[in-house]
């Protein structure tokens, strides 16, 4: 078994049943947990009556996690990339009703990503992340923490800091607090139409934060320029010259000054173009 992944494993009985009690979940419910490492949360959602999916991509922990648990019929595992494994899952199985995991801090952002990007909002979902992570998930715009990915988190869900986790809390020791969000689906949700397309305009957006929207929409034309129909940056910052003019917005805006909606109204414009 190994840490490679950057995982850190949340040992403290109080802090588990308190991110347990935040999952919300009756027994019975279908849960998927993400990175269960050692299993000392897949342990107390199991007595809980959930029927847990854990996804593993540690081989070393594979064989313990089916060691412990393998004999109980509502223990499942799936090994391997949890972002490469759970679509195949998903058309398996269909949506669980809760996802939750200690995810490790190296990858928390693209599991996030990968779920709201693919369509997959369950009711509710529960993460342990670096607490700085957290703060960025949570962000709105013009704050020092709101980014392409606050931007990608909040257009799908509403979202909240439940509580933070001291370092003790963790084995290993991390270096850094960690903090557990709660991600509740909007009921408005923004681009739910075209998610994977929206977030890419978005990261182009953001891909410099001194600089204009305009301008690094325009220094990522290669890359976009096909999804609107354009494959020049001239052309495509025309078009999005026209865009922020029909919203009412400055051409000097930078991307993170701009809500979630208002960055969708200005992607739904340049694709109507």
């Amino acid at each position: 078994m190994t840490k490679r992944f950057g995982q850190n494993f949340l040992v403290n009985r109080d802090s588990r049943e308190r991110v347990l009690e935040e999952l919300k979940a009756e027994p019975g419910m279908r849960v998927w947990e993400i990175g269960p490492g050692i299993g000392a949360m897949t342990a107390l959602a199991l007595d809980a009556g959930l029927a847990v999916t854990a996804f593993e991509i540690d081989h070393g922990f594979s064989r313990l996690l089916t060691r412990l648990f393998g004999s109980r019929p509502s223990f499942k595992l799936v090994e391997g990339d949890f972002i490469d494994r759970w679509k195949a899952e998903f058309e398996a199985t269909g949506a669980p009703d809760r996802i939750f995991g200690n995810l490790p801090y190296n990858a928390a952002n693209a599991m996030v990503a990968s779920l709201i990007e693919g369509d997959l909002i369950p009711p509710r979902m529960i993460f342990t992340v670096q607490k700085e992570a957290g703060l960025r998930m949570i962000a709105v715009p013009g704050t020092k923490d709101y980014s392409s990915f606050s931007v990608l988190c909040t257009s799908a869900c509403k979202m909240k800091l439940a509580f933070d986790l001291g370092k003790s809390s963790f084995w290993p020791v991390p270096r850094v607090t960690s903090a557990v969000v709660r991600m509740l689906p909007r009921r408005d949700p923004v681009a739910a139409g075209d998610r994977a397309g929206f977030s890419a305009f978005v990261r182009a957006g953001f891909s410099s934060r001194r600089k204009t929207l305009r301008n690094n929409v325009r220094a990522a034309a290669a890359a976009l320029g096909p999804s609107f129909g354009r494959g020049d940056g001239a052309s495509l910052e025309a078009a999005l010259d026209a865009a922020l003019v029909a919203h009412g917005i400055r051409a000097d805006i930078r991307a993170e000054a701009l809500r979630p909606e208002e960055l969708a109204a200005v992607y739904e414009s340049l694709k109507a173009r």
